[in-house]
């Protein structure tokens, strides 16, 4: 490789919650780099997850990270050629992969919901993945499925 690996830069946690992994999301949902747009979305979301949660103990930002953890997938299908065929190659995600994934998926899936503003889509589509269900937790057992059926080819992965 001629070109060096970009290197990492840090990231400044939220101001509410003091947490990188939402700094992280709000980056991700934010469009035209408005920022402080994006951070309003995603605590409205939070104060109606805390308002619409049946579980007592835990927090909406607990709840939020147990969405991102169901919604994350742990394999995924990569092409690959072999001899002119083209395989779907079932391998293991990298940690960070994973964890931006599932934020993409959550921030897709909340889109395309249709309640009124994007702070509902975004704590109805939470709420319903930390219950293990909703769209954004489809698509992880859809990937993880497309995964299991091509694991006859993994023999090729290296």
């Amino acid at each position: 490789m001629r070109k060096r690996q970009a290197k990492k830069r840090p990231l400044l946690p939220d101001p509410r919650f003091n947490d990188q992994l939402v700094t992280r999301f709000v980056n991700m949902m934010m469009w035209d780099g408005k920022k402080s747009v994006a951070f309003k979305v995603f605590y409205d979301a939070i104060d109606i997850v805390e308002e619409k949660k049946t579980d007592e103990e835990k927090t909406a930002l607990e709840l939020w990270k147990d969405a991102l953890s169901n919604v994350m997938p742990h394999v995924e299908v990569r092409s690959r050629r072999v001899g002119g065929a083209t395989f779907q190659i079932p391998m293991q995600i990298r940690p960070d992969r994973k964890v931006s994934t599932a934020m993409k998926w959550l921030i897709t899936f909340s889109r395309k919901r249709n309640e009124k503003s994007m702070a509902q889509r975004l704590a109805s589509e939470i709420l319903a993945a930390a219950k293990e269900e909703g769209a954004a937790v489809k698509k992880r057992v859809d990937t993880h499925k497309m995964a299991e059926a091509n694991k006859a080819f993994s023999h090729f992965r290296f």
